[in-house]
């Protein structure tokens, strides 16, 4: 009588597990999704623009004009981390372009904002600014080093994409 009891137990189980199978099938054949929706989320930085515009020692750079197909993703300013400034977005062909700005001009903050490229010894004249062109197995980036800071464009996507955010870019500082 116990071993019957045992198999009643395991079949119950295996009942129970096929009926929650059916269910969360049911669910899932039932409510509307759509596969094929963009996951990206949209984030609005001119809060966060304005308020690190306010605590940055540095101009703070932040795109104006970029068309509605430039998406931000990402914002953040940290001053405990050497004042560092982040913008992400997902450009018109879906690749990523970053504004780094940050008060650490060492090699070490360029290698990891920039993933690792290296500078190439050419400039790209971007409006009124050059910038240093460097390039990455991953990202390339175009940096400009100014008096106690530095500004990074970097990315996966093409120089012509980074030049399109560099010339998008306002420096300003609040006030």
């Amino acid at each position: 009588m116990a071993g019957m009891k045992g198999k009643q137990t395991v079949l119950d189980m295996v009942r129970s597990l096929a009926v929650v199978g059916l269910v969360v099938g049911g669910i899932y054949i039932f409510l509307p999704h759509d596969d094929s929706a963009d996951p990206t989320r949209v984030v609005d930085y001119r809060v966060e623009t304005i308020t690190a515009r306010r605590a940055a020692p540095y101009p703070l750079a932040s795109p104006e004009g970029l068309s509605q197909e430039w998406r931000a993703t990402s914002v953040s300013y940290e001053r405990k981390n050497a004042n560092a400034w982040h913008l992400g977005f997902l450009d018109p062909e879906n690749q990523y372009v970053a504004v780094e700005q940050s008060t650490d001009t060492a090699a070490k903050y360029l290698d990891k904002v920039t993933q690792k490229a290296v500078a190439t010894g050419q400039t790209q004249q971007v409006g009124d600014l050059v910038w240093e062109r460097w390039d990455g197995e991953k990202y390339d980036a175009l940096v400009r080093r100014e008096q106690g800071h530095v500004t990074v464009v970097t990315g996966t996507a093409s120089f012509d994409g980074l030049a399109k955010m560099a010339a998008a870019l306002e420096f300003k500082k609040a006030g």
